[in-house]
């Protein structure tokens, strides 16, 4: 299986790349800066530059040809402005969708966040806002695609600790903690499990392995 990762050098992505590696998938990791490629290939993945802020749909569909997935997981990240978090996490979203059709790839993951909405409110935080909407945003884009078989992810907040192999996944899970290292497990997952197409899952450490979380969310079992 061949998986195209967006954000390809973030922290949720390296992981999952090798584990995709490890597991005799091929994953693809796109990248803005040549220097990051060192990395994906110490994990595994194919090492594919990028700028997902000035590309077209076009030139990112040739970088998809042949790919079975994509899964976007790039974001503005900590300390970026509030239109980074709109090019970024909501637009970069968009344009890999659009090039996921021009490719004829179906599924589609999408990294999210809890709290995500497109009509966000938090003024405390103008731009944690700004964050959220965009996020909300990207989700409310890719869930309308008909020509896409997409699952959106939104983790609580996330950590740095070891992978536990332990999660709580479902439409509403209520607020809580998930390690990076668990929801590149569950992304391996949902990408070998076409029966949560077309959900929005919710995920926060809790006391279920995640195959077979996964497996629940499909409805199997």
């Amino acid at each position: 299986m061949r998986t195209v990762i967006a954000g390809g050098h973030g922290q949720i992505a390296l992981r999952l790349e090798r584990l995709l590696a490890d597991r005799g998938d091929r994953p693809a990791g796109i990248i803005r800066r040549a220097e990051q490629a060192a990395d994906l290939a110490d994990a595994g993945a194919e090492p594919l530059l990028l700028d997902l802020e000035a590309a077209t749909a076009a030139e990112l569909a040739r970088l998809l040809a042949g790919a079975d997935a994509v899964v976007f997981a790039a974001g503005a990240g900590p300390g970026s402005s509030a239109a980074r978090k709109n090019t970024v996490d909501r637009d970069g979203a968009v344009l890999l969708a659009d090039a996921a059709e021009l490719a004829g790839v179906r599924r589609y993951l999408i990294v999210s966040s809890m709290g995500a909405d497109a009509e966000a409110v938090y003024p405390a935080d103008p731009v944690f806002e700004t964050y959220l909407r965009a996020k909300g945003a990207a989700d409310d884009a890719v869930r309308a695609r008909t020509a896409l078989d997409w699952t959106v992810l939104r983790p609580g907040a996330l950590t740095d600790g070891p992978a536990t192999g332990l999660v709580r996944l479902a439409p509403s899970v209520g607020r809580g903690r998930i390690p990076r290292a668990d929801v590149a497990e569950v992304l391996a997952a949902l990408l070998h499990e076409p029966g949560t197409a077309g959900q929005t899952l919710e995920l926060v450490a809790g006391d279920a392995a995640v195959a077979e979380a996964v497996a629940a969310a499909a409805g199997h079992d």
